[in-house]
């Protein structure tokens, strides 16, 4: 077997990288007004090195964005705050994908700069707390269910948000149909409740999602969109139901003939156990000829056993490159990794967000002229 497989580079038809450790979209939660803060693009040139970089979710309309001080990249003002981003990482010779969010029924109107109100594929409360100004925990509200013109609406406004982003310069976008946000809202029957086109059967509930992906793929190009997915993680008060694996295959399969560009599977692990079974692994490496990237709390040695198996392509990392920002080169030098302060996650400025110190620099990652 070719001996660190993780750190050599990728080439395919659509997409070449310097290696195969993909930087996974994480909320930080600095862009207050919506707006990425100064410091995001010190924060993602820090860390260039990655093969690819996912920029974390960002709303594409005032109501889609779920928690405090998350991006959006709806307006002008934001376009232009994400543009400096994209021009520090490609300053550093990184490739850089934007995650395009809905959050749905996770939210709270106070948070939003409009008028428009939490929506839902149908009227179904979340359980849990959101934060809201004046650092205060509310109970998630229940939703409005969208009408069928709304839900089109949305459908628009994700293929507006991947226009804007690859207007300002992002190598590509990744619609964020995971987590228990919208698209996956409506996959659920749980929360989909619609005796509309968007809800009953599987194919019924798959299509706000698909069509969100047929329309960014003729807008941008499908070799610049890909999707996240999270099957089986029942995250965000989503459970689980009986068509799950079938709906999830068949999402797969319609995947297969947009031809995007990747598919990105996140998986939560607990108990050392991934809530995406090898089975299904397997069934998506089969079924899916395009690129495939796994998320899911991997060490190096673990990313590097399966992309040796040819299981995936890539491997996502998240919260190793918060403290990381040279996290590749230390995967290269074998080197101990510095554990991120989970406290400054989502809230604490510029401190445990550009602070974490680099032990390597190079033209990639080295960021003293910015």
């Amino acid at each position: 077997m070719q001996p660190n497989k993780l750190l050599s580079p990728l080439v395919s038809n659509n997409l070449t990288l310097n290696n195969r450790v993909v930087m996974a979209p994480m909320s930080r939660r600095r862009a207050v007004y919506n707006i990425p803060a100064a410091s995001t693009a010190l924060y993602y040139a820090q860390r260039a090195s990655a093969g690819l970089i996912i920029a974390e979710n960002t709303g594409v309309s005032p109501n889609g964005v779920g928690y405090l001080h998350v991006p959006g990249i709806y307006n002008e003002v934001q376009k232009q705050a994400w543009r400096n981003v994209v021009d520090a990482v490609h300053a550093r010779g990184g490739k850089i994908f934007i995650q395009l969010v809905h959050a749905g029924r996770i939210g709270h109107p106070l948070i939003f700069d409009t008028e428009a109100p939490l929506v839902a594929p149908s009227a179904v409360q979340a359980r849990g707390e959101v934060r809201i100004p004046g650092d205060i925990h509310v109970p998630l509200p229940q939703p409005e269910a969208l009408t069928t013109a709304g839900a089109n609406a949305l459908i628009d406004a994700h293929i507006q948000a991947a226009v804007n982003a690859v207007e300002i310069g992002f190598d590509g976008v990744e619609i964020h149909g995971a987590h228990g946000f919208l698209p996956e809202q409506f996959l659920n029957p749980h929360t989909n409740r619609r005796t509309d086109e968007y809800g009953g059967s599987i194919e019924s509930r798959g299509r706000f999602l698909l069509q969100i992906m047929k329309g960014v793929a003729a807008a941008i190009g499908k070799e610049k969109t890909g999707v996240r997915l999270s099957p089986f993680a029942h995250i965000n008060d989503l459970p689980a139901f009986d068509e799950e694996t079938a709906t999830y295959k068949y999402i797969i399969d319609a995947l297969q003939k947009l031809d995007i560009l990747y598919i990105h599977l996140s998986a939560v692990v607990a108990n050392d156990k991934s809530s995406i079974p090898t089975e299904f692994l397997q069934y998506v490496r089969k079924r899916f000829d395009n690129l495939l990237i796994l998320a899911g709390g991997h060490t190096a040695a673990s990313a590097e056993a399966l992309v040796q198996q040819g299981l995936v392509d890539l491997i996502a990392f998240g919260k190793p490159f918060i403290a990381n920002p040279d996290l590749v080169e230390r995967f290269q030098h074998n080197k101990e990794l510095a554990i991120p302060d989970p406290e400054t996650f989502y809230q604490g400025g510029d401190t445990g967000y550009i602070d974490y110190p680099a032990l390597y620099s190079n033209s990639r990652s080295a960021c003293s002229a910015l």
